[in-house]
Order: structure tokens, then sequence, then C-alpha cells
């Protein structure tokens, strides 16, 4: 059976944040808890950034074409940024929502009813969150992890919301409600503040894990075994792919036809260490000190 579009995961995403964002704003209008609202305005989040991924998805993953010979991948990492910011919008929205009650605070009511739907709630988000990483998995994509790890987060958010609701409940302490909230939006804010800089090292060129390098210095290294050496390593993150260039230095001596073996050799080996790579080599003369030349040198 073929695996599923990023898409699909995506329409998955979308149905459940209007399930659980109806659930949410039920629990909030049968208790009149805003720490329970603080919990809706998160899902509202959650369904306007599934709404983003899906349209950014279909573009990331168009493929190449002649105004963009690398793909269009980085779109993702736009998805996952404004998945951030939104994120900052909601905690703004939840500090303003809790104030209020702050001041003035105000007793709860069928708390036991609204609980039941935050559990539902929460439990929507728990499958969803799995089944996107699933997804992020099968695919590399930066935009199902963000959305999944933002639905897991929310679940996390909600249960510390229902057991606040639950002491405030059976203690009567009604100003923990307007606390929770406030807590609420913080927590989230460290969650969009991450969506933000991951985006922002995406769009940098980020290089990629130490761990991804270090399989490719391995296989570099063999190089050198043959008479010959390596230089000028550089690597990037653009969403599902990574990029590698490298300078292959070879004896002079050597003719082209076998200089092209020993890079075409060590590409293979590399894209088979780290298969989502794609690799660009320069082949050099050893002997040739221009070889060893950095960018903006003299030539000598």
């Amino acid at each position: 059976m073929s695996a599923r579009s990023p898409t699909f995961y995506i329409l998955f995403s979308v149905a459940t944040s209007v399930v659980t964002m109806a659930l949410k704003f039920g629990a909030y209008a049968l208790t009149g808890s805003v720490g329970l609202l603080s919990d809706a305005l998160e899902s509202f989040v959650n369904l306007a950034a599934a709404l983003v991924a899906l349209a950014t998805l279909s573009y990331a993953h168009s493929g190449e074409d002649e105004d963009h010979n690398f793909g269009h991948e980085k779109a993702e990492y736009f998805s996952s940024g404004i998945e951030g910011a939104l994120i900052f919008v909601a905690a703004g929205a939840i500090i303003w929502s809790a104030i209020p009650r702050l001041l003035s605070p105000q007793p709860l009511e069928q708390v036991g009813l609204g609980l039941v739907l935050s559990v539902l709630a929460a439990g929507a988000n728990l499958l969803c969150g799995w089944f996107l990483l699933k997804g992020a998995r099968e695919h590399r994509s930066i935009t199902l992890e963000a959305d999944a790890h933002h639905l897991l987060t929310d679940v996390w958010t909600t249960a510390g919301v229902m057991v606040g609701v639950g002491i405030v409940h059976f203690t009567g302490w009604i100003l923990l409600d307007p606390l929770i909230a406030i807590a609420v939006a913080l927590q989230i804010l460290w969650t969009g503040w991450s969506l933000i800089r991951r985006s922002f090292d995406g769009l940098m060129d980020r290089a990629i894990p130490d761990e991804e390098r270090a399989r490719i210095v391995a296989v570099l290294e063999k190089v050198k075994a043959q008479g010959g050496d390596y230089h000028r390593l550089r690597t990037r993150a653009s969403g599902k792919k990574s990029f590698v260039d490298v300078h292959i230095l070879v004896p002079g001596a050597m003719s082209v036809h076998d200089g092209h073996d020993v890079a075409h050799r060590l590409e293979r080996e590399i894209m088979e260490a780290v298969p989502h790579v794609e690799v660009l080599t320069h082949l050099e003369s050893l002997e040739d000190p221009r070889s060893w030349e950095e960018p903006g040198e003299p030539v000598r």
C-alpha cells in the first residue's frame, strides 16, 4: 500500500482541529472558566495553523521547475513560522481575557460536563499528534512535525487546565482559574518561539545535524586512502531535503575518467549514508596550490 500524502495528514489535522475547537469552546460555555477559554483559543490556533500548512504543503512538494531549480521545500519553514506567530497572538488573547477575571474572580459552573468535553478534546489531539508524527517521519516534513508537536503540547496544556479547574471546583480558589490561563499563555509562548527559531534556522541555510555530517565525513575520509583529500565541506538543510557541497582532490596525474570515478563513488556512498541528501562535488588537482585557495583570495 502506498504511503499517504502529506496533504492527507494535514486534512486529518484540520478535521481534528474543528472537532476539538467545538469541544473546548463548549467546555468554556458550560463552565465560564477562562482557563478552559485559554485552551479553546489555542485550539483555534491549531485550526488556523493546519489551514496554513495545507496551503504550504501543496506548494512545497510541487517539485523543481525552471525558476526554482532546487525545489520549493523551503516553503515549509514559512508554515511553521506562521504557526509560531499565531501562537503569540493566541497567548496575547489569553492574557487579555484572564486579566479582568483576575481582578474580578467569578465562580465556575457545570465543571463536570465541561471537563468531560475537555478529556474528549485532549484524546482527539493526542491521536492526531501521534498520526502526524508518523507522517512527518515518512515525508521528512517540518510542517507535519511542527503541527504534531503543537498538538501534543496542547494535550499537556489541556491536562494542566483540567487539573487546575478541578482544584478550583473542589477548593473554591476561584482566583486560581485566571492564573492557570496566564500560565497556559506563557507556556505556549515557548512553543511559538521554538517554531519561529527553527523556521529562521531553515531559511538561513542552517547546516545539517552533526550526526549526519559525521556519517558524510566518514565516507569522505576514504579518499585519503587513495592518495587524495577533500576540503570545503558545506551542508544545508532545506525542508525534507539536504544539500552537500564538497571539493575532492585527487593526484594531478590521474585521468579525468578515473577522477570522475572517485567522485562518483563518493557521491553514491554519501547518498547511501544519508539518503535524503543531494551531493555536488568539485574535482581538483591535489598538487595545484589554487585548489586550496578560499573564495576571495587572489589568484597566484
